[in-house]
């Protein structure tokens, strides 16, 4: 029995150092490289060594691939280019998954992965995927392990079916890489295969669950000897022609613009555009805003999406604030010393956007581990007519009439400069060390002629990490200076955070706390919803992450916080009545499980203890409203995307203690897979409130009014898409978005203790919101990096206050409306430095 325990044991610890160690495969250099074609049968495949023997990622760690399903690579390459040749064994070839998608887009099919580092720092993964269909899927590894597939290089792969599984075949110019210029070198490099009918991932080299970075456990690639970095030297010439229609009127126009890449070195790429377009992004979905705060949209525009992972450090860069509706200016509602005119200013037709000039980022990381980021953006000068209407008073705050008992008025009309013409521009200086850690340095400053706003933040961050992964201590201080003009001194702020926690492993927990005073903006270049608050949260998690039972996974976490206002306004009215700095609370917990049938599902519990006092909803510094803790629960579910048909369910309820007060959530979105080339998916949204108690007004004698409403959302959106092949697609997105709000005629006032007492106020502020949209859009990728896009486009929007209305009637109502629409095209180009140089 001893033998036989020794035995088992010296075979665990041989396969556990076997996991431990990095695997290494050598390539060879060839004079005439493989056709790209997925046959193999070139002859620069013989005689190359195969990186096989590949072991499971998920849902097992280790586990060797079965031989049925085994896996061989082989790697060459020449003065221009890698390559890699992989044979992937399946002995049911009939059942691979085979939906068509476009490019970034995985869908329902196998995958065969190459996963590079130039650099071998641990850090700085460069991601190329090729689909069992044929589509590319290319990305960079972030430094936080998100993927951001907003990443494009210009590559060649081919695939083909055998009898026995299928081949692929990529090529990877080494123009897509970032490369030192030794003459030796060694790269890290690890592959990955993804079995879709088992869900099933493979990895060359093996990977540790929770156990760091996923960059830190690559195998190593041998044998590259004598190649240069290349010039890094691309242009995407582009042309686009709109013609859009409103109300009658018809409108064309035309642009033309150039996009350029370089790469200053074998470290960083300087990217550029010219007079950019961004006519064709995808809409936002629009809701009904009746809170205090700023609603957040995503970026859609590609320029700002792709490599601006240094950028996003720290959160001080909202790239939406560059283009964004203008700053604006000060306008006038009063009446004159005299009291003998009311003065009221307005601009009808406000600019929605800013015009972009240029923007240039310059992004990258030395083999020392420095990262540099700088972005640099010039917005145009705009300009919107101002209306000024002067009304007569008879000195006692009423309008003087005419003859036909109309108030005397004088309207008149200029042009103002609304955003003047501004410089945005970030500085991002990241040291990494240690293969997990950093230090950061971030600066945002905005720069506007005239004598309008201007603003500067800079952060200093750190992200430490123990060697092993299992600890780790984050956070950063960050200061904000806003200069308004007319010589006055700059409004400084601070923010501040710090973190503390063991993050890998089944057990995780963690200790945070922060602050921003009461001065701290960064919204000129980032997004913040509220200052003057100091945040103290903690949470623990256990991850199961190996299959156990009927489950593959399963977590469960709980949690709490608890906010501080960091000053007390001390001229407040509310003062006296609340000199505490408590603010509010909240506590809970949730679960989330992922069965062996691919089947998702999880809960979410959550409960404020005590009063909350909200500073935010009065919209008056210093005021703030008394309210009764809440208690809220959430179930979602998720089936097998690898059907045919999937749905996704999710349910929300939270109600207020001693309260008729309530708020329900239910959003359901079933997906068809038609064909291989031909799916649909369908979202519908509900929301409803009952006796909410919100903002209204202020009323003539400057008291706050609350008001008791019955909200209501409603949201059909339904998208399709049909894959010509993996290069060209037709796709079709359509959102109707309904909200409508009914005030119960009871209208209060805010007390200075935050209390609501019985006011007399009796205006109507019942709201109907609506908004369409439907894009049609084309896409054909007719060259590696080139594309030719048509989108048609329409909207409507319509606002009132027949609250009261049927959803068949509102609909009716809404296409009433005046519909806009659109129809634009855009071809670019893409041309490579070396590619030309042939041609000429």
């Amino acid at each position: 029995m001893k033998k036989v325990f020794l035995i088992l044991a010296i075979f665990c610890v041989s396969i556990i150092n076997a996991q431990e160690t990095k695997k290494s495969v050598t390539t060879k250099r060839v004079s005439n490289p493989p056709k790209i074609d997925g046959k193999l049968d070139d002859s620069a495949w013989d005689g190359v060594e195969i990186a096989t023997n590949f072991v499971m990622f998920r849902p097992e760690r280790g586990t060797p691939a079965p031989e049925n399903i085994k896996t061989k690579v082989k790697i060459v390459y020449d003065d221009e280019a890698i390559y890699f040749g992989a044979y992937l064994y399946d002995d049911k070839p009939e059942e691979i998954p085979m939906e068509f998608q476009t490019r970034d887009n995985f869908g329902n099919a196998d995958f065969f992965g190459v996963v590079i580092n130039p650099l071998n720092d641990g850090q700085n993964q460069t991601e190329f995927f090729v689909m069992s269909t044929g589509n590319q899927n290319d990305a960079k590894v972030l430094s936080n392990g998100r993927e951001d597939f907003s990443w494009n290089a210009v590559w060649d792969s081919k695939v083909s079916m055998v009898d026995d599984g299928w081949i692929v075949e990529m090529k990877i110019p080494y123009s897509a890489l970032r490369f030192s210029n030794d003459d030796v070198q060694t790269w890290a490099l690890n592959f990955h295969r993804h079995h879709r009918k088992n869900r099933d991932q493979y990895t060359w080299n093996f990977i540790p669950q929770n156990e760091g970075h996923i960059a830190q456990y690559d195998g190593i690639l041998n044998g590259i000897k004598n190649i240069e970095p290349p010039l890094r030297l691309s242009f995407n010439p582009y042309a686009s022609a709109t013609v859009s229609s409103f109300a009658g009127d018809t409108e064309f126009d035309w642009s033309a613009g150039l996009d350029v890449k370089y790469g200053i070195n074998d470290s960083f790429t300087l990217d550029a555009t010219l007079i950019p377009d961004f006519g064709q992004t995808r809409f936002d979905d629009v809701t009904l805003n009746l809170g205090p705060f700023e609603q957040r949209f995503s970026e859609q525009r590609a320029f700002f999406n792709e490599g601006t992972d240094l950028f996003n450090k720290g959160g001080f860069f909202f790239s939406r604030r560059i283009g964004n509706t203008p700053v604006g200016i000060d306008l006038v509602d009063e009446i004159d010393e005299d009291n003998s005119i009311l003065i009221q200013e307005s601009i009808p037709n406000y600019p929605r956007k800013v015009d972009v000039l240029n923007i240039v980022k310059i992004s990258g990381r030395n083999k020392n581990g420095l990262g540099i980021g700088v972005l640099n953006a010039i917005t145009k000068k705009t300009s919107a007519e101002v209306e000024r209407i002067e009304t007569l008073l008879d000195g006692n705050n009423t309008p003087i009439l005419d003859i036909n008992n109309n108030p005397i008025i004088e309207t008149s009309y200029r042009n103002e400069v609304v955003e003047p013409l501004a410089n945005y521009s970030v500085l991002v200086l990241d040291q990494q060390f240690n293969k997990n850690s950093s230090v950061t340095l971030v600066n945002t400053n905005v720069l506007r002629n005239g004598n309008f706003r201007d603003a500067n933040v800079t952060g200093l961050l750190f992200d430490l990490k123990t060697k092993d992964n299992k600890y780790g201590v984050d956070g950063g201080i960050a200061m904000s200076n806003i200069y308004n003009g007319n010589g006055q001194k700059p409004v400084t702020g601070l923010e501040g955070s710090l973190e503390v926690g063991k993050i890998s492993g089944k057990h995780q927990y963690d200790l945070e706390l922060g602050f921003k005073n009461k001065r701290y903006d960064k919204n000129d270049l980032g997004f913040l919803r509220t200052n003057n608050e100091m945040e103290i949260s903690s949470s623990y998690s256990f991850n199961q992450t190996e299959p156990k039972g009927k489950l593959n996974s399963y977590f469960l976490g709980f949690w709490g916080n608890a906010e501080f206002l960091m000053e007390v306004d001390e001229t407040s009215p509310a003062f006296a009545e609340k000199s505490s700095k408590y603010s509010n609370n909240r506590f809970g917990m949730n679960a989330r499980f992922h069965t062996k049938k691919q089947l998702g599902f999880g809960a979410n519990i959550n409960s404020s203890f005590g009063n909350q006092y909200n500073y935010y909803e009065p919209r008056i510094p210093g005021r703030f409203f008394k309210e009764k803790p809440t208690l809220g629960f959430n179930n979602w579910i998720s089936s097998d995307y690898s059907k045919k048909f999937a749905v996704d369910v999710n349910y929300f309820y939270s109600l207020t203690y001693g309260s008729s007060r309530s708020f329900f959530n239910f959003n359901v979105s079933p997906r068809y897979r038609v064909s291989n080339q031909l799916s649909f998916q369908y979202r519908f949204g509900y929301n409803k409130g009952k006796s909410q108690k919100g903002y209204v007004n202020i009323d003539n004698s400057d008291d706050i009014i609350f008001g008791v409403r019955e909200t209501k959302s409603i949201t059909n959106s339904l998208s399709g898409k049909y894959n010509f092949s993996t290069k060209s697609a037709l796709s079709l997105s359509i959102r109707q978005y309904w909200s409508p709000v009914t005030y119960e005629d009871q209208y209060f006032k805010l007390e200075n203790d935050g209390t609501l007492s019985e006011n007399a106020y009796s205006a109507n502020h019942d709201v109907n919101f609506n908004t369409w949209n439907l894009d049609l859009n084309y896409l054909w990728e007719f060259a590696p990096g080139s594309q030719l896009v048509a989108l048609y486009r329409n909207n409507a929007f319509n606002i009132d206050d027949q609250s009261d209305l049927k959803f068949g009637k509102n609909i009716k109502n809404l296409f009433k409306q005046n519909i806009g629409q659109t129809f634009s095209v855009k071809l670019v180009y893409y041309l490579d430095y070396n590619k030309l140089k042939t041609w000429v």
